[in-house]
């Protein structure tokens, strides 16, 4: 009789392995959203040197130059910002830097890659 039910629990157990293969493999989970998102990267506070215009920066160890500077014509910052420097926020997103103030200023750098240095010092 011993048998007779071990032969009968094993014949089970294969039964259900063998079903079980066949079943339809389960939905995947991911915690990747069903719709591609985006979000700004987020914005470091920054003291952006202004004392004799604004051309470069240096954020992060590495260094950025102003796709349009900015100065008076006398090697100054221009008219309302502030002079040696002007606070805000420069937000890095690959090689591209934004520097934007509460005052309504927005400057964009881009890398200069491998620089070690400005390109130019203020006196």
């Amino acid at each position: 009789m011993a048998t007779r039910l071990s032969l009968g629990i094993t014949a089970a157990a294969a039964t259900l392995a063998v079903l079980g293969g066949c079943a339809s493999p389960a939905t995947p989970q991911t915690n990747v959203p069903g719709s591609p998102t985006t979000s700004a990267a987020p914005g470091i506070p920054f003291a952006l040197f202004t004392h004799c215009g604004i051309h470069e920066a240096q954020v992060q160890g590495s260094f950025f130059i102003a796709d349009e500077p900015l100065d008076d014509g006398h090697g100054n910052p221009p008219a309302g910002w502030g002079n040696p420097y002007q606070p805000g926020i420069m937000t890095v997103e690959g090689q591209r830097a934004v520097f934007h103030d509460d005052g309504g200023h927005t400057v964009t750098f881009h890398e200069r890659a491998g620089a070690t240095g400005f390109l130019r010092t203020c006196s």
